[in-house]
């Protein structure tokens, strides 16, 4: 059983929005921050944005700062990534995972990975 699943991707095109949600399936992930991550084809999986469930800080890669929104409902136990002002350069496959400890734009730094869900922005 996957222990989290992503959904919310699709097709959209260039400045248009999506919203992206990542739900727990079979546990609680209440004692974790979370992440977001995205993997384009041929590339490296990268870090995207990261939340805090105690202070709900954030962290985001540069290349969304301003764009995304990450956000956490723990009464839901689901993790948010709105997605605004999208580019061709921001298709991917997105994941979400709870992150362990470490460096925070790491994927060594997570565990329990989602399957992803597409997302594919036209020019």
């Amino acid at each position: 059983q996957v222990p989290l699943v992503e959904s919310g991707g699709g097709l959209v095109q260039a400045g248009g929005s999506l919203r992206l949600s990542c739900a727990a399936s079979g546990r609680t992930f209440s004692g974790y921050a979370m992440g977001w991550f995205r993997q384009a084809p041929g590339k490296e999986r990268e870090f995207v944005a990261w939340i805090s469930r105690s202070d709900y800080s954030t962290l985001y890669a540069d290349s969304v700062k301003g764009r995304f929104t990450i956000s956490i409902d723990n009464a839901k136990n689901t993790v948010y990534l709105q997605m605004n002002s999208l580019k061709p350069e921001d298709t991917a496959v997105y994941h979400c995972a709870a992150f362990i400890g470490g460096t925070y734009y790491s994927t060594t730094a997570y565990d329990y990975w989602g399957q992803g869900t597409q997302v594919t922005v036209s020019s």
